[in-house]
């Protein structure tokens, strides 16, 4: 069983949206805003506009990361790649040469949180909700 990342590609959008809306059902606290098929227009867009990587197991997209420079606009993996340093791999791949990294990340999000927090970020401010969602965030930056 082989893990690899590599560029991830517009036809890769699916497997991305699919990962994200599972996510999102999770989490009971995440309002889904889109219908599905607006997010794979957005995403096989996005996927083609700004580097993003994706984490590859045997041929199957299992988790992808976006970065539009200084932002890190998306990191998200499937429940089976999580815990086994995949997102650091992820977030050390789509962010070297970068000197400073910001991001944005749900005040309930606590297991992401404190997985930037281990990755060296640190809090730079907190909004009520100043996102589409609505939802209490907050930015953090690392360098």
């Amino acid at each position: 069983m082989t893990t690899r990342i590599r560029a991830a590609r517009p036809e890769d959008a699916a497997a991305c949206v699919t990962i994200l809306r599972d996510w999102i059902v999770s989490e009971p606290w995440m309002p889904m805003l889109h219908t599905r098929a607006s997010m794979e227009t957005f995403w096989t867009s996005r996927l083609s506009e700004v580097p993003a990587q994706v984490l590859v197991k045997d041929n199957q997209v299992t988790g992808f990361a976006v970065f539009d420079a200084p932002w890190l606009t998306a990191l998200y993996l499937t429940p089976a790649a999580r815990g086994q340093g995949n997102g650091a791999r992820l977030l050390t791949a789509i962010t070297t040469g970068a000197p400073v990294t910001d991001l944005w990340v749900f005040e309930a999000n606590t297991v992401a949180h404190q997985f930037y927090a281990a990755q060296g970020f640190r809090e730079v401010r907190r909004t009520a909700g100043d996102n589409e969602e609505g939802l209490p965030d907050i930015h953090m930056r690392r360098g």
